[in-house]
């Protein structure tokens, strides 16, 4: 799979909070959160009204790092996590930066996003 995904019984505004507690602790930080419902009613479509937050990402010494050592890793930054409802069940997810920095065919930039991709599947399971 190519993302990864946990459950909670949170709320969204409740699993946003406890996720960005954990964030800051793994050295992450939240630059922006766009939520979904509001945006589309904001353009005059109403016909999604679930709960969907799109948040952006970042550890700043990664990025740093990731930048340093190939430009073109900014195409995938900052990274990106959702947290939305589904049905009776909140979900926390994000798509792998291994998948995405795969594309540049570059094994040491693929590495650095495998330890990145492991402390942020350890932060959305700290925060269910």
């Amino acid at each position: 799979m190519e993302h990864y995904t946990v459950e909670t019984a949170q709320s969204v505004d409740e699993a946003i909070k406890v996720l960005d507690r954990n964030l800051k602790e793994a050295g992450f930080g939240i630059l922006w959160q766009m939520d979904i419902p509001s945006k589309l009613q904001e353009k005059g479509v109403n016909s999604y009204t679930n709960p969907y937050r799109i948040l952006e990402v970042c550890n700043p010494r990664e990025a740093a790092r990731v930048l340093n050592h190939n430009e073109l890793a900014g195409y995938f930054l900052p990274c990106k996590i959702t947290v939305y409802k589904s049905g009776e069940v909140t979900k926390i997810g994000l798509i792998k930066p291994s998948a995405f920095m795969r594309m540049l065919d570059d094994p040491e930039l693929t590495a650095t996003a495998q330890e990145i991709e492991a402390v942020l599947i350890q932060v959305l399971d700290q925060s269910k």
